[in-house]
């Protein structure tokens, strides 16, 4: 039988994993503090939730498009003002970053989360001309791959070049089958209807699974299970165990502007 909490558990598997999160956030804010002003408005509208609201982030000069950035968390905790300084790597390609964030469980469920991210999506678009390219990371590749799906109305998938799962979690129903089920209120049923390997991508969807090579294998199989099961939907896929990283690392290379994982996103 496996273990399924354990399965899901990365922090007790990396060495110095309580360290991360004071990291991220003595990163981020040092990153907002030396960004002109000009080039940040934090805490933009996009629903009426007070979480749900949007950090942008602009180049110099005009951009080229739009990377937005979906935070992880589990869908529990976690908000986008942790992870500002990711933005760096796409700034310097001249792209413009955006960075929502949205309702949690248990006040709502996975479902409601995926319609937060697809009205943050649209109104993010509004702003941004040119194109888009969405990722996130953990619970945030769920939901960049639930906005792949075809079952979702989402006005400005045409202009998606690319979407970019860094370790998500593509099939729900294995955490019905853990404790923080209890706060994630996950059946079966509703599981599978927000797991993207259950769902055919839209036409042309462009995807990159993206997963930390020292990760836990069900991340690893996460990883591989989308890319595999979308190319049968004739999706473009590629799927990438990036060596030397774990789930807390392999994010941290969006912060680095010649990274394989910035230029991957960009190219």
């Amino acid at each position: 039988m496996i273990d399924w909490d354990d399965a899901f558990q990365n922090g007790k598997y990396i060495l110095g994993a309580e360290a991360y999160l004071g990291m991220w956030q003595e990163k981020s804010a040092g990153f907002r503090a030396a960004l002109p002003e000009a080039q940040q408005a934090l805490s933009q509208p996009y629903g009426e939730h007070s979480r749900e609201v949007y950090d942008l982030f602009l180049p110099e000069g005009t951009p080229k498009g739009v990377v937005i950035f979906i935070h992880g968390g589990y869908w529990l905790s976690l908000d986008q003002r942790l992870w500002s300084h990711l933005a760096a790597g796409p700034l310097a390609h001249s792209y413009a970053v955006a960075m929502p964030g949205y309702r949690l469980c248990p006040e709502v469920g996975i479902g409601d989360i995926t319609q937060s991210i697809a009205q943050a999506v649209t109104a993010i678009a509004e702003r941004i001309e040119g194109l888009i390219i969405l990722c996130g990371h953990s619970a945030g590749g769920h939901l960049t791959a639930r906005m792949a799906c075809a079952d979702l109305t989402l006005p400005a998938a045409t202009r998606i070049k690319r979407y970019v799962s860094i370790s998500g979690v593509h099939d729900l129903r294995p955490l019905t089958k853990t404790g923080m089920n209890e706060t994630l209120g996950l059946s079966l049923q509703n599981a599978a209807a927000e797991s993207p390997a259950l769902k055919t991508p839209r036409a042309g969807v462009d995807l990159l699974a993206w997963v930390g090579a020292e990760e836990r294998p069900e991340f690893l199989r996460q990883n591989d299970l989308l890319a595999n099961i979308w190319l049968g939907g004739l999706a473009t896929t590629q799927a990438v165990h990036a060596q030397g990283h774990h789930h807390f690392s392999v994010v941290g290379e969006l912060a680095e502007a010649q990274s394989p994982l910035t230029k991957a996103l960009i190219t």
